[in-house]
């Protein structure tokens, strides 16, 4: 049968929801956290935070562009062979992508999801 990549209407629930979460968080480690000058120097004075921790770790992944290929190496693999998991970790890793400074990368990587959609779905084994 040559039907295409299409998830099923709980799959589209599914990745809304962890689409509208992953962003939401993007955005408020970016402009609560990251932006915050406050924050960071209330990280140099107590560095053990979770907040301090959330906060290098957020800034670790986006200074090599992590993100950005997280997303683009996942979106390859789901236009390759398209499956609702490679979605879903594409799809979060480009919306933390897009917000944290790694656009470029993040924005090809949703450009390849929204072309694998018209890819024939994987045949069953």
């Amino acid at each position: 049968m040559n039907r295409l990549f299409l998830p099923s209407p709980r799959q589209i629930a599914w990745l809304a929801g962890l689409g509208a979460l992953a962003i939401s968080y993007a955005f408020y480690m970016r402009y609560q956290v990251i932006e915050q000058s406050a924050v960071g120097i209330g990280c140099d004075i107590t560095p053990g935070t979770w907040l301090c921790a959330s906060r290098r770790t957020a800034i670790a992944l986006f200074t090599p562009s992590v993100f950005g290929w997280v997303a683009l190496v996942a979106s390859l693999l789901n236009l390759a062979r398209p499956s609702f998991v490679l979605f879903a970790i594409g799809l979060v890793a480009a919306a933390f992508g897009i917000v944290l400074y790694n656009v470029a990368l993040s924005a090809l990587a949703i450009a390849l999801l929204v072309l694998s959609l018209a890819r024939r779905a994987p045949e069953p084994e």
